[in-house]
């Protein structure tokens, strides 16, 4: 995948998010589900409870966002940072965060990473099916 196709997935990605937020924001919380997991199975996924663990972030409920879901820290920091990675990359005329998502791809297929990733995220599941998300 060139550069470019990435930075615009990536924006779209953050784009989406921004307004899932905003639609959190203004829409009962209680109304509004998109987890196709949940909605089918009945049981969480693994990021089941991000959206209300960032809302809960941006409140300044650090503690309810991290009952919520841990990945809410994650997924802020990734949504905020990478427009403005991108934008500096496209002012500069460089791919410096695009050779940054190679580099993490690459550290991530070591099994010293990625075994210990796939435990946390298999926990988290864990901790979402038996906090009843």
């Amino acid at each position: 995948m060139k550069p470019t196709k990435f930075y615009i997935i990536v924006l779209g990605a953050c784009m989406a998010g921004y307004i899932w937020l905003g639609l959190q924001t203004y829409l009962p919380s209680d109304k509004v589900g998109l987890c196709l997991i949940k909605q089918s199975t009945n049981i969480p996924c693994p990021s089941c409870g991000t959206s209300r663990s960032i809302l809960s972030i941006c409140k300044g409920e650090f503690s309810q966002a991290l009952q919520w879901n841990p990945l809410g820290y994650i997924s802020l920091f990734i949504t905020l940072i990478s427009p403005f990675w991108i934008l500096l990359d496209w002012v500069s005329n460089k791919t410096t965060f695009f050779k940054a998502y190679k580099n993490i791809e690459i550290q991530l297929k070591k099994p010293i990473i990625y075994i210990p990733s796939i435990i946390l995220v298999l926990a988290n599941w864990i901790w979402n099916i038996l906090k009843g998300l």
